[in-house]
């Protein structure tokens, strides 16, 4: 009993950690649709799998793994009083002197039953230590690397005033389709987009750009996880979608998330030609104004109509392409896959005399983009240290972060992204 606790707990942190930065990405899979914390991660099994063998064999008596065991359990006991009284300030809002009392008190309770476990490290109390020690120094290597990645993309953001000198057409070819530009930047245009422009200058007619953000919340109700606003003025067709998950919310393959993508944008443009907080004639002041949209409003909305709904053999035919070939390739990935279902549905305008022309325009152009198809666009990024940097900054960018990047799940997979629509691309970061 006491292992499986350990194995679930395990699987939890880690779920956890990895939905806060902390740790780096691996498989999780959800093996109830009833119980949502019901998981199995099959790289941290393995983990768990190859160190209970090394230990078991390591040490011939039960004794020092005893110490070892004993060790962690107090050393974690010691801890939670230090977490504990900081919960009762900072969220049961309780008098900090109550929280003294009560840090006090048990520190000292526990502060003698590890004085005394301490005398058993040499042992094999060693082995908690150092299993601590290795997985506290993969945490702060992802996090570190993971925050200076970042960093790099708000520093050197797109300006939005040489977009708007670019013109609506952004100086390229608006090629038929909706592009969904993955990126950490809540704000702003991220350099990614530059990039692609500079050595492929062809752009889709829909642009948005979509943040996945984890917040610290177990979960986030489906009338706060869209918020939409827009990049630039209405002619751009630039848009931002920031999704938001709580670190207990199942984000699995949503087969959905494009039509409410769509309908939420679509939501966004009847709002803001209602709102006049959303109405201004400075095309700068757009970017950082959001609206949250609800999904769980769509049924009673007269933006879109859903004309019908069809079942189809693959994850990608609910994107279609005027382009023979596109549709070919298509065809062929449906043979290989069949036993992905997905539904189609098909979006239009309402006929409504009251509605604004430009809004019923852009609405269009929205759903021929849609019909044209969805592009996802993601960043290959390699994170290299600049060379000015320390040797031990080197040692943990070029070594530590690059060797966790490239053995853990890359970001399309973690955001259920079909490859079929997929373009990544590569971009050097100088940290």
């Amino acid at each position: 009993m006491a292992s499986q606790a350990i194995i679930s707990a395990t699987f939890s942190t880690v779920k956890q950690c990895q939905a806060l930065g902390c740790f780096p990405r691996v498989k999780i899979v959800h093996t109830s649709k009833q119980i949502y914390g019901q998981i199995y991660i099959p790289e941290i099994n393995w983990i768990l799998m190859v160190l209970t063998l090394g230990v078991a064999i390591g040490f011939h008596d039960t004794n020092e793994i005893g110490n070892a065991y004993g060790l962690a359990v107090l050393s974690v006991m010691f801890i939670t009083i230090f977490l504990m009284a900081l919960v009762m300030i900072f969220v049961w809002r309780r008098s900090v002197a109550l929280a003294a009392a009560f840090f006090i008190f048990f520190w000292f309770i526990e502060v003698s039953y590890l004085s005394a476990s301490c005398t058993k490290v040499s042992q094999g109390g060693w082995v908690s230590l150092v299993l601590s020690l290795i997985f506290m120094l993969i945490m702060f290597v992802w996090q570190y690397g993971t925050h200076k990645k970042y960093k790099f993309d708000l520093q050197n953001k797109v300006p939005l005033k040489w977009i708007l000198a670019l013109g609506p057409s952004l100086g390229i070819v608006r090629v038929p389709g909706i592009g969904l530009i993955y990126s950490e930047l809540a704000t702003g245009v991220p350099p990614i987009l530059s990039h692609f422009v500079t050595n492929l200058p062809a752009f889709h007619n829909v642009l948005v750009f979509v943040c996945v953000k984890s917040i610290p919340v177990p979960y986030v109700p489906p009338e706060e996880c869209f918020l939409i606003g827009r990049v630039c003025s209405r002619p751009y067709r630039m848009y931002r979608c920031i999704v938001r998950y709580g670190y207990k919310d199942l984000q699995e393959d949503d087969l959905d998330f494009e039509n409410l993508l769509v309908q939420s944008i679509a939501e966004f443009i009847q709002m803001e030609a209602v709102e006049p907080q959303f109405s201004s004639p400075d095309s700068t002041s757009y970017d950082g104004r959001m609206a949250v949209i609800s999904s769980q409003s769509f049924q009673s909305s007269s933006s879109l109509t859903v004309l019908e709904v069809e079942e189809f053999g693959t994850i990608i035919s609910l994107q279609t392409s005027k382009s023979s070939t596109l549709q070919s390739l298509r065809s062929a990935y449906e043979d290989e896959n069949p036993q992905i279902r997905r539904r189609q549905i098909k979006f239009q305008v309402p006929e409504n005399p009251r509605m604004d022309p430009s809004v019923r325009e852009e609405l269009i152009d929205l759903i021929r983009a849609k019909e044209a198809g969805v592009t996802y666009i993601m960043g290959h990024s390699y994170v290299k240290a600049r060379r000015s940097s320390s040797f031990l900054k080197k040692l943990v960018i070029d070594f530590g972060y690059s060797f966790l990047r490239k053995n853990c799940r890359g970001p399309a997979v973690g955001l259920h992204i079909p490859q079929i629509s997929l373009i990544e691309v590569g971009m050097i970061y100088h940290v």
